[in-house]
């Protein structure tokens, strides 16, 4: 019981859209609110936001969601309601405002169960995160947006108050819809990179993706050849500025990016003068994707018989894309979920995330001949404990690719996640409970690797 709540709410992260909300809000519940979910031995604390037009929003500090859209939102005394979409187990609340204590009290349901929840006035409090980076900042910061084609990109690019021009670091977004902080779970690891390298002497520009924040456009349509475009716009915009120095600008690219990263400095003229892999995939996407599934289910305690199941439709599903046959892709997700629960079925929403282009892109993505053309001072680095790329399947074929680089250094980091934090099993689930963002032994290697090759006036 307790994991169905806990894994389902921590699907918020990938992000909910609010349906048409019901109901004008009533002045007395107009605001924030906080209680626990009843979950026996477990309670699951929650903040739920209602403000004056209707909308609310929930936060879960354990989980690391925050300002998560919450649809379905009724605000009068007698029928305070939400449900949060998209997610397995339809999960809702449904309970009344009680004038007497000033509370909200009610039931919350999902796949079928139902637990007391109480609100009472009052603002969760996030975990602490005491790496993240707090203005004012030594350093200047920039919010910048430049084209990418048909599209405006939304950044920030900081770099130290004097000196330069400055050698620079272009950080590339993981996979998924994430902002410029990269934030997620809580954590905001590009905010945390961009202070640590630019107080050591570096400019640092980071990125919305496309659709998110600033940025324009739509991820869910976007090829490899879109996003290695938008890599090439921010090397444009950075030639062009007199504070940059243009021969020294490299790229380091978090999981997904350490697949980009290596793909665009390929390209005639890139201009790249290093590349930082930091959990960077060195094998197919659907062998990292399968081997992701795999393990993930294991450290959540799924059977044998569950793990196969899941893998196996994981495998033809990655087949069907990477043959380019969409119709037959999606119909075989649909048949595939007509299998499942009730309670574990997919949104029709959800189903469509799986047979998108992009995801087609990555899941068929081979990064061998990228990295095996790579001729610039290269760093790639690994957790022990990742599960998402996980550092037994990746290490060995990342120091093969790059066997002829003649500055290439392959190095893997004991007891850290996919983030880069000391973890226990590694499994995502574990990421929001840990308050470090970054091991600082990992900020040291990087910042370390880059002074030693491309020193700063600092």
């Amino acid at each position: 019981m307790v994991a169905v709540v806990l894994v389902v709410i921590a699907a918020l992260v990938t992000g909910c859209s609010s349906s048409k909300q019901q109901s004008a809000p009533a002045v007395t519940v107009t605001g924030n609110w906080r209680g626990d979910i009843e979950v026996p031995d477990h309670p699951l604390t929650v903040g739920v936001s209602f403000t004056a037009d209707g909308k609310a929003t929930i936060d879960i500090p354990a989980q690391g969601v925050v300002d998560g859209q919450l649809a379905d939102v009724q605000t009068s005394p007698d029928a305070v309601t939400w449900t949060i979409t998209k997610i397995p187990g339809k999960p809702s609340f449904r309970g009344v405002y009680d004038k007497a204590s000033d509370s909200i009290k009610g039931q919350f349901t999902q796949s079928g169960q139902t637990f007391p929840l109480t609100l009472t006035r009052g603002k969760v409090e996030g975990p602490p995160r005491p790496q993240e980076p707090k203005p004012p900042y030594p350093y200047k910061s920039e919010d910048v947006s430049y084209r990418s084609g048909d599209i405006t990109l939304a950044g920030t690019l900081t770099e130290p108050q004097t000196g330069g021009p400055f050698p620079t670091v272009v950080l590339i977004n993981g996979s998924g819809a994430n902002d410029r902080n990269e934030e997620l779970l809580g954590h905001k690891p590009f905010l945390l990179l961009a202070d640590t390298l630019t107080r050591a002497g570096y400019a640092v520009l980071r990125t919305d993706k496309r659709g998110v924040g600033g940025t324009g456009g739509h991820l869910d349509s976007a090829s490899y050849r879109d996003l290695t475009d938008d890599i090439a716009a921010g090397m444009a915009f950075l030639h062009g500025r007199s504070d940059i120095d243009a021969k020294r600008i490299g790229l380091l690219g978090h999981s997904e990016g350490g697949y980009l990263a290596p793909l665009y400095t390929q390209r005639p003229g890139s201009g790249v003068a290093f590349v930082i892999m930091m959990a960077g995939p060195s094998v197919p996407g659907s062998d990292v994707l399968l081997e992701q599934n795999r393990l993930i289910l294991t450290a959540q305690g799924a059977t044998p018989e569950q793990v196969d199941k899941q893998v196996g439709f994981t495998s033809a599903l990655s087949g069907l894309l990477c043959k380019g046959d969409a119709a037959a892709a999606k119909n075989y997700v649909r048949q595939h979920n007509d299998t499942l629960p009730a309670d574990e079925r997919l949104s029709e929403e959800a189903m469509d995330q799986l047979v998108t282009p992009y995801m087609a892109a990555l899941v068929c993505y081979d990064p061998a001949p990228a990295l095996s053309a790579l001729r610039v001072p290269v760093l790639a680095f690994y957790g022990s404990k990742d599960l998402q790329v996980p550092a037994a399947q990746n290490e060995g074929p990342a120091r093969t690719l790059l066997a002829s680089d003649p500055d290439a250094t392959v190095t893997v980091f004991d007891g850290l996640n996919h983030l880069m934090q000391p973890a226990d099993k590694g499994s995502p689930g574990e990421y929001a409970a840990i308050q470090t963002t970054i091991d600082p032994q990992v900020l040291t290697a990087v910042t370390g690797w880059l002074t030693q090759r491309f020193p700063t006036g600092h």
